[in-house]
């Protein structure tokens, strides 16, 4: 062959050559960004997966930030609240302090209650000032919004967590499916069966009365009334938490009813015996239904009963009951009532409804916004006059009382000696603190802590699945160039060869 016109191994060379020097810059890219793939002709697909594995990365990462802002702000909530719970404590000892009297002059528990006033006032501070880059944390502007409560149905309400998803208010229907009840015993006084007087005794008798709160014992004499031993019995009640009375429109020889004034299974009453009463019967009403008129039916002989918890149908589901307290922890509610006995005791009445119509603090803790991915958590204000909320007996109503109630010229301060409801408004409100406090630091830890943890391993692991799709493999790029650059010296040779053989064609010529 000598053909001048086409030179067939020239080109065959070039083609060659040309396709090493793009094989070797694909590769000296490679080597200079450390990316496998630099634009979508390198892998089409491993582009795709790989760009939603980066968006995957940023979300976690981004989770990953948020959990531990959101860690930063319970952890300065928690700090104020520890201020709070140190100042609970020292006007608990104050209070304590004051019904001493036999040992504190007035002017001293006067002084008492300027201490007292100056702690509930910096309680109030700490609500109206704690924050976190601008966000308040304890005046309720966390605290959920709630509406159309009927304040005769629920006395007190607090909302822990509630999920809007995309609602714009949550609806709360209340249901009782079973009445709070108190304790009851009833001691029969028909003694005319035995040839005494009813409503008197017809023999001396000592008792010891058992209530929530203490033990008392009583001794009745000989011809003692019934309204005589409601009285005396009614004289402990401070001690015991028992309180008697007649059977309601019944006459002397239906007997008395002793009842705890608490509701609930904590709350009992106990009566024994310790001398005399041989005629003396003492029964419990069976389910604790109403007493008889008369002795039998559904009275049976006790010396001790309990009372019952109520229970309550919230939104369908059923609600742990405490008393006249309602509890309900779910995913999407978690609340706690406190019932009005008159609601709370009638069962398969008219149930009460309300709003939770916005608020909350919401959290975003994982890559994707959606709710299986966001936390709704509420932080109630803790000022004196949201905080403690007690239903205490005043003149013998219940009354819901706050902390602001122990201040100067409140119904509980020290110098009205309502130490009793002032203690217990106390109580409540370091409970309230205490509870919220084990709350936060519940989430911190079981949810902010762990979300991190578990976002980090996502993290790590997505991380490696897309380094290997995108990024290069410098040990196999290397050995790429050096064989490349080999072929490429090798076609340039080969080319410049290809061309210099096409000359020899002259030589025909002479």
């Amino acid at each position: 062959m000598a053909r001048i016109n086409s030179n067939v191994p020239s080109l065959i060379a070039q083609s060659n050559l040309t396709r090493t020097q793009g094989t070797l810059n694909d590769t000296l890219a490679r080597l200079s960004t450390g990316l496998r793939i630099t634009r979508g002709a390198d892998d089409p697909a491993g582009l795709i997966v790989s760009e939603r594995l980066r968006s995957e990365l940023r979300g976690i990462e981004q989770g990953i930030a948020n959990s531990e802002r959101a860690s930063n702000v319970i952890a300065t909530t928690e700090g104020a609240l520890a201020e709070v719970s140190d100042l609970l404590n020292s006007i608990k000892a104050l209070v304590v302090e004051a019904a001493n009297t036999g040992a504190f002059s007035p002017d001293e528990i006067e002084a008492n209650q300027l201490q007292v006033d100056s702690a509930i006032d910096s309680i109030t501070r700490i609500s109206n000032t704690a924050s976190f880059a601008g966000l308040q944390l304890l005046n309720g502007s966390l605290g959920y919004n709630v509406s159309g409560i009927d304040n005769t149905d629920i006395v007190k309400s607090r909302i822990f967590g509630a999920a809007f998803f995309d609602r714009s208010n949550i609806p709360v229907d209340v249901e009782v499916l079973g009445s709070a009840q108190t304790a009851n015993l009833f001691m029969r006084a028909d003694f005319s069966a035995g040839g005494g007087t009813d409503g008197e005794l017809p023999s001396s008798l000592t008792i010891e009365v058992a209530g929530p709160t203490g033990v008392s014992e009583l001794t009745f004499v000989t011809g003692t009334t019934v309204d005589s031993m409601i009285a005396a019995i009614n004289s402990r009640t401070g001690t015991t938490g028992v309180s008697a009375s007649r059977v309601s429109g019944a006459s002397v020889a239906s007997g008395i009813v002793l009842s705890s004034q608490a509701y609930g299974s904590e709350a009992f009453v106990s009566v024994r015996e310790l001398s005399g009463g041989e005629e003396v019967t003492f029964g419990k009403i069976d389910n604790n239904g109403a007493p008889p008129a008369v002795w039998g039916g559904n009275v049976v002989e006790a010396t001790r009963d309990e009372g019952k918890d109520v229970t309550v149908l919230v939104n369908g589901a059923v609600a742990t009951g405490r008393g006249l307290d309602v509890l309900l922890r779910s995913p999407d509610l978690d609340l706690e009532l406190t019932l009005s006995a008159a609601f709370a005791t009638v069962v398969n009445g008219t149930p009460t409804e309300f709003d939770i119509t916005g608020g909350g603090s919401l959290y975003q803790l994982g890559p994707v916004v959606n709710s299986n991915q966001q936390v709704n958590v509420g932080i109630s204000s803790i000022a004196a006059t949201s905080l403690g909320g007690t239903l205490n007996t005043i003149d013998g109503s219940q009354e819901l009382q706050f902390l602001s109630s122990l201040k100067s010229g409140g119904v509980n301060d020290l110098l009205k000696g309502n130490l009793s409801n002032a203690s217990n408004v106390l109580e409540t409100a370091i409970e309230e603190i205490a509870e919220l406090r084990g709350r936060l630091g519940s989430f911190e830890r079981n949810v902010l802590q762990t979300n991190i943890r578990s976002l980090q391993a996502g993290f790590e692991n997505i991380t490696a699945a897309e380094s290997v799709i995108r990024d290069a493999d410098f040990a196999q790029e290397t050995a790429e160039l050096s064989r490349l650059q080999v072929l490429q010296q090798a076609g340039t040779t080969v080319l410049a060869t290809a061309n210099t053989n096409s000359q020899n064609v002259l030589t025909l010529l002479g």
